[in-house]
Order: structure tokens, then C-alpha cells, then sequence
């Protein structure tokens, strides 16, 4: 591993390159193994010319936008990691808003609303970055990034960009072509209405109240953690078992909002899978439900 640690600082000598990184600095869960190299990119050039090298070394690749909806395992990841945060820059033409992959959603609404185009409210709280919304086809309060993405542009496994309008992203919920093809998103284009500001901003102001009225944001956790089963409410399923506060080492289930785990302090992710189980065999025997999670969980056991 020492030789491609090399070969990678001296390929990639203008980028930030990390070795052994603990990727609990940046999981919004504060909790995850390593990353034997973690990288940086700013551009499409640069994150094509890492992805050829990961490639060609025959290294494992894993791509991850903010790390808000996900948990890394103990263990850590093998190989390249690559955090888009710095590819973050966002563009407004017309009514259209064009936000590259690391930009968070937050920012990208933010800058809908500036230019007074109407769409994006619906996302005004989410934590997740564009890349994270269209791998996921993010959502809240009534809307979903698919209602509003016009394009997306890629890089495919084979090196190559490409750009997908709507139709082809086979969007569905919580669903994108990316899960299957194993694609990275660059960028998303969003197809926006010009509307009054204030009434642009009074519909982000009430998503942001209900968000922080209903949701533990005092405390680091992934998200939501678990998928909407098909005629019911997660929430009130493991609220109905009886299983708020149920905690495991340092993550707990939400006393404030039942569908999601927090990290109570020191909290591993083994702590984060050790509650998920529990609250998955609990609500499968107690009324015959199936729990499949909403956060993506990768990396290696310790």
C-alpha cells in the first residue's frame, strides 16, 4: 500500500491527499472506520484522472458526497475514497440552477431562492450534497429531487462523461440509475420557476420549522434511517414497539423523532448496526413489517 500511497501523492501533487484518515471527521454520525487514501477533488479532469489510476492500480473505489445519509463500519474503507466536497460550485442560468455534485442542498436551495426560482423549497433542510440527492433521490415534506432535476451529468466506470436528461436516471423512491450502474454524479441541473421571493422564502422557513420542531438536530445522527413501508409510518412503528430510547453504546433511538438514531457521545457504528437490527427483528415480529434502510452502509467490520 506504500508504493500506490506514493503514487498517488506524486500524481496528484496539487490535490489533498490523506492516508489513514478516520472518516468519523466527516460523517455527520461522527463515527467510522479509516480510509487507507481519501482524496479531494475540485474537478472533473482531476476526479476522471483519480478514477483512471484507482482503476488501472486495480484499487477498491468508493465515492461519497457529505457523508450525511450514511455509516462507514468500524473497519474503515480499502483503497480510494473520494469526498466531493470541494467540486461545490453552483450556477444560475436563467431558471435553471446548475450545482455540482459536492454542493450541499442546503446551499443549492439558498441559491434558488436568491435568484427567485421557485422548486427546491421542499429541500431547504436537507444536510445531503447533490451528488447524495440524485444517488438517492432525496426528499421531504411532499416533494423529491426527481420532480426538478432536468440532467445529470456522470462519470461512467469506463471514464467517460456523460449527461442523462430526467428520463433515463430511473428515478423511483429513494432510487436512481446510479445505485445500479455505479456511475458518480458531477453535477445536476435543476429546471426551476421564477416566482416573489418572500414567497419563496416563507415556504423554506416552514420546512426548516417543522424540520427543527420534529427532528433531533441538537445531536449528530444519519438522517433518516430506515425506508417508508408501504402503508405505514416508520416512526410510528418503532414509537408503537415501544423502542424510543433504546440505545447501544452510545447511539440511541431519537425520544424526539422515532425513525431516527443519535449519537448520544462516542458512539460507534457497530453501536449504529447493533440498534438497527434490534429495531428491524422488533418490528418485523411485532407487526409483520419489513424495515429496509434508507442510509447507505458500507465499509469493513473491525
Amino acid at each position: 500500500m506504500l508504493q500506490v500511497q506514493e503514487t498517488f501523492a506524486e500524481l496528484f501533487s496539487q490535490s489533498k491527499i490523506l492516508v489513514d484518515e478516520p472518516l468519523s471527521n466527516y460523517t455527520n454520525t461522527k463515527t467510522g472506520g479509516p480510509a487507507e487514501l481519501l482524496a479531494f477533488p475540485r474537478e472533473y479532469d482531476e476526479i476522471k484522472a483519480m478514477v483512471f489510476t484507482a482503476n488501472k492500480m486495480k484499487l477498491p473505489l468508493t465515492v461519497i458526497g457529505n457523508a450525511s445519509n450514511l455509516i462507514v463500519r468500524d473497519g474503515g474503507i480499502r483503497g480510494l475514497v473520494i469526498i466531493l466536497s470541494k467540486m461545490n460550485s453552483i450556477k444560475v442560468q436563467h431558471d435553471k440552477v446548475i450545482a455540482a455534485a459536492g454542493a450541499s442542498m442546503i446551499d443549492t436551495t439558498e441559491c434558488a431562492y436568491h435568484s427567485g426560482l421557485s422548486g427546491l423549497e421542499f429541500a431547504a433542510g436537507i444536510p445531503g450534497s447533490i451528488g447524495g440527492a440524485i444517488f438517492m433521490n432525496a426528499g421531504a415534506y411532499g416533494g423529491e429531487v426527481c420532480e426538478v432535476v432536468e440532467r445529470v451529468d456522470v462519470l461512467t466506470k469506463a471514464g467517460e462523461i456523460k449527461s442523462y436528461p430526467k428520463e433515463k436516471m430511473n428515478f423511483s423512491y429513494r432510487h436512481s440509475r446510479i445505485q445500479d450502474t455505479g456511475e458518480i454524479v458531477l453535477a445536476a441541473t435543476f429546471s426551476l420557476k421564477q416566482d416573489d421571493k418572500k414567497v419563496i422564502r416563507t415556504k423554506m422557513d416552514e420546512v426548516n420549522f417543522l424540520r427543527a420542531s420534529k427532528q433531533p438536530l441538537e445531536y449528530p445522527s444519519c438522517g433518516s434511517v430506515f425506508k417508508r413501508p408501504a402503508g405505514h409510518y416508520t416512526g410510528k412503528l418503532i414509537h408503537d414497539a415501544k423502542l424510543q430510547g433504546f440505545q447501544v453504546g452510545g447511539a440511541q433511538i431519537s425520544l424526539k423523532h422515532a425513525g431516527f438514531i443519535v449519537n448520544r457521545g462516542n458512539a460507534t457504528a457497530s453501536d449504529y448496526l447493533a440498534v438497527i437490527e434490534h429495531v428491524q427483528k422488533c418490528v418485523q415480529k411485532l407487526f409483520d413489517v419489513t424495515l429496509e434502510t434508507e442510509v447507505r452502509i458500507i465499509g469493513e467490520k473491525k
